[in-house]
């Protein structure tokens, strides 16, 4: 009977870290800790798709810097070499990562090539080359090496399971520094780990990552023929969910969530006047219970334009402006912040963030990269909402039904709350298109199977 290459391999591999180990540690303890190694190796191949996951959530709703016990542990660094030893073994000796293409693949790879182009030329090419090595570089390999792996329906319900209990850790979190006034900014806003420099010390920001799992907890307490218990566990994270993205005041976040509610009441409400006035009632509604007239940029004592609105008005200016100056590339990633001295008419001593997903990446990529973005999006779009036709079809199991409604509600939230936050290099779009590119490729494959079947 021969041996497979991955088990040749993991063989050698183990027997020159014993040989190595033992040279230099002489202890029999070694042997021991050895003795768990192909345990480990089994773990990581056949748990693989859980591993990636995990390094994303941690990435994404930064996990560790809400819960800060957990920084010690280094569990995203840790997560994210398991995740490139798992990417190695399966691409290279296993060879059952099984890549493929699709029309969004290519609109992402050459708006990630344009990206990388402009490094060198980029104003500040230090902040550029930290920002493209340090996380984007990361995001889009994930994007790729998510949808590759994500075949089984398991997969799709595991990760909507996952979203929707992270979302209700950082909600709670939020709500308990809400309540407690801890890191609060302009004195009413919630953030989490603001004193240790988080992503999510920006309540813009923190609105972004709460926005992402209202769509599967919606979708998954819609769902009838799923158990009682997880159908409450959804409702409740959405409660959660709402009162946190409420605590933010982000218009942006409050914009989103309106959009991602909409979608689902749009394809359930029949009278659409009913629909479209109740919309209004609660936009209404929601921005008082927000408290936004009582924020200190951007509320009811500011008269005409508020501080806030004027704001990114200028952000929008000059982020026009650098897309004229280098239409091509940008300015570059991360960039738009150091240039906004220069390309701002309105200086008031300091440089702003550009508080726009477009405009950002207008600025930072230019008018080409703008394109390809935009493609990306309404491409994946589209495919989402195609898929969407097909959510009653009798072959659709719960999790699978679940996937197909979150799917586009998510994207149209970021469509909308990407207006008003920061959004085109970090996790969130991404982690979508991965999402509905796997999830088309997995009904694809199941119409395979029952046309099959039926001949």
């Amino acid at each position: 009977m021969t041996s497979s290459p991955l088990t040749m391999t993991c063989m050698m591999l183990i027997l020159m870290l014993t040989t190595f180990a033992l040279y230099f540690f002489p202890h029999p303890l070694i042997l021991i800790v050895i003795g768990f190694i192909p345990f480990a190796l089994w773990g990581v191949v056949n748990f693989s798709f859980y591993i990636v996951l995990a390094f994303v959530v941690f990435s994404f709703f930064r996990i560790h810097e809400v819960f800060p016990f957990l920084e010690p542990l280094k569990l995203p660094l840790l997560l994210a070499l398991a995740a490139i030893f798992i990417i190695f073994l399966r691409a290279t000796i296993s060879k059952n990562l099984h890549p493929y293409w699709c029309p969004q693949f290519t609109y992402l790879f050459l708006f990630f090539i344009l990206v990388t182009i402009a490094i060198p030329f980029a104003s500040n090419v230090a902040v550029a080359v930290k920002s493209w090595s340090g996380t984007y570089s990361k995001i889009i390999l994930m994007t790729f090496i998510i949808a590759w792996m994500m075949r089984k329906e398991i997969h799709f319900i595991t990760a909507s399971r996952v979203f929707i209990f992270a979302g209700a850790c950082v909600g709670l979190v939020a709500l308990f520094n809400k309540f407690n006034n801890i890191g609060l900014v302009e004195g009413t806003r919630v953030t989490i780990g603001r004193n240790i420099g988080s992503l999510l010390g920006d309540p813009n920001d923190l609105a972004l990552v709460l926005l992402y799992p209202m769509a599967f907890s919606i979708a998954t307490f819609l769902e009838k023929s799923l158990s009682k218990f997880e159908r409450l566990f959804s409702f409740t994270t959405f409660c959660i969910l709402l009162y946190a993205i409420l605590a933010t005041q982000s218009r942006g976040g409050l914009l989103g969530f309106l959009a991602v509610v909409s979608l689902f009441a749009y394809n359930r409400v029949k009278s659409k006047v009913l629909l479209f006035s109740g919309g209004a009632i609660s936009v209404m509604i929601l921005f008082i219970v927000a408290g936004i007239s009582e924020r200190s940029s951007g509320g009811a004592a500011e008269e005409g334009i508020d501080e806030s609105a004027m704001g990114r008005l200028y952000a929008w200016e000059a982020a026009w402006n650098m897309a004229l100056d280098n239409p091509i590339i940008g300015v570059g990633i991360s960039n738009f912040y150091y240039n906004y001295f220069e390309y701002s008419p309105h200086w008031d001593g300091m440089n702003h963030a550009v508080h726009s997903t477009w405009f950002g990446v207008l600025a930072e990529s230019g008018f080409v990269g703008l394109t390809l973005f935009v493609s990306l999006i309404v491409s994946t779009l589209l495919m989402s909402l195609k898929m969407l036709k097909t959510v009653n079809d009798e072959h659709h199991t719960p999790g699978i039904r679940v996937a197909l409604n979150a799917a586009p509600a998510g994207i149209i939230g970021f469509i909308i709350s990407g207006t008003f936050l920061t959004q085109g290099f970090i996790w969130a779009i991404y982690l979508q298109v991965a999402l509905v590119i796997a999830l088309n490729r997995y009904l694809n494959s199941k119409k395979g199977v029952n046309a099959t079947e039926k001949q």
